[in-house]
């Protein structure tokens, strides 16, 4: 019996989804949303003023204010300028005022200054799922009910790879935008269907290991990974086992070298970015990566002992990709990434790099800059 081909696979796996598309309309204010969350959100007129929790969702407002992201922000937690200081050079120069926008100076667990919120009278709060707890306890949520502030929640976190686009046209209904968030959407469906047509052909889930951040503590430092958020689900939505989500018993946790190596990863990923902290020898994707500086970082961190006893180090199965695709609305560029590591022959026709490439130039102002998604690593012992 013939095998089907990846591209009639790609199409059935798309039928669902266009069977449900409708043309995109303007938003009819008051609208009421479910959110990330599972709450319902309602929201009075069009948002012209927008504080971000997590400022790395400044990606999702470029997908949909594309002359200008910043155009609504009156407060936000700059994560960009201390966790990647390449996207936050280019968005800075692109958009000089983002530099004046106040900056709640907190990361990503969910804190803020609630007063500094209150103060700048946002209409619309947006915050990401995994902070929702936090701010529940700090009561930052009633607080905002009270004056009749909405907050809605996002995720590319917990679900990434189909809520990072739920989310996309969530903030596109709630900011009157909903012909651009369809436009992307309904291209990134399209890059995931792909994926999975390739999945399904291959018929494999090979057995992956992520360390996450790695290097960053130092090259003695344990393995760091995440189970079943994060990097976890893209592992699984890219046609993989993530075995950290057998090893950590909850979001994420440090595992041994020796653990790993028990465990025989078919595939060994490690995920880095431009970090300097001291001590650290991360290997730098991301903005002003380049792939010769990738390539040394990751034959250093292969240099750790016990390193060249994994079968996927010397069959060159290791993959270093940038960090920053765990929680962030671009993140099928990381799964393009993944899924072609994992099933070389069914999908060697994807090109994560064009994916981000297209993503920049076709739905987003953000100015074209030297950007490395992934590099594969040297083989261990030549």
């Amino acid at each position: 019996m013939p095998m089907p081909s990846l591209r009639r696979l790609a199409v059935a796996a798309l039928l669902p989804l266009l069977a449900f598309a409708a043309p995109a309309q303007a938003t009819q204010y008051p609208v009421t949303l479910t959110d990330a969350a599972g709450r319902e959100v309602t929201i009075a007129r069009r948002p012209e003023r927008v504080a971000l929790q997590d400022g790395r969702n400044i990606a999702i407002l470029a997908l949909l204010d594309r002359e200008d992201p910043f155009q609504r922000v009156v407060l936000w937690n700059n994560i960009p300028s201390r966790d990647d200081a390449g996207f936050w050079a280019v968005l800075r120069a692109a958009w000089p005022k983002a530099a004046g926008i106040p900056d709640m100076g907190f990361g990503d667990n969910g804190q803020v200054n609630a007063e500094q919120l209150i103060t700048a009278r946002p209409q619309l709060v947006v915050a990401e799922q995994r902070a929702l707890g936090s701010l529940r306890e700090a009561g930052v949520d009633r607080r905002l009910a009270q004056l009749n502030i909405p907050l809605l929640v996002v995720d590319s976190f917990a679900d990434p790879v189909p809520n990072a686009i739920r989310s996309v046209e969530l903030l596109g209904q709630a900011l009157d935008r909903e012909a651009e968030a369809a436009d992307y959407a309904a291209f990134a469906r399209e890059r995931v269907a792909r994926v999975e047509a390739g999945i399904a052909a291959s018929g494999h889930r090979p057995n992956v290991f992520v360390e996450t951040r790695a290097g960053q503590g130092g090259p003695e430092a344990r393995c760091f990974t995440q189970g079943r958020v994060g990097w976890g689900p893209l592992v699984e939505a890219a046609g993989g086992h993530n075995i950290g989500a057998d090893l950590v018993p909850g979001a994420s946790g440090e595992v041994t070298m020796e653990t790993v190596i028990a465990r025989r990863p078919e595939v060994y990923v490690m995920t880095g970015a431009n970090w300097r902290a001291r001590g650290a020898v991360a290997v730098p994707f991301g903005y002003g990566a380049e792939a010769p500086a990738a390539l040394a970082g990751l034959a250093r961190l292969e240099e750790r002992p016990g390193f060249a006893l994994l079968e996927a180090a010397r069959e060159g199965r290791v993959l270093g990709v940038w960090h920053g695709f765990y929680n962030h609305a671009f993140n099928v560029v990381g799964l393009e990434a993944l899924a072609k590591a994992f099933h070389p022959r069914q999908l060697a026709g994807l090109d994560p790099d064009e994916t981000f490439r297209t993503i920049l130039a076709r739905f987003t102002r953000i100015p074209p800059s030297p950007f490395l998604v992934s590099a594969s690593a040297p083989r261990v012992g030549g």
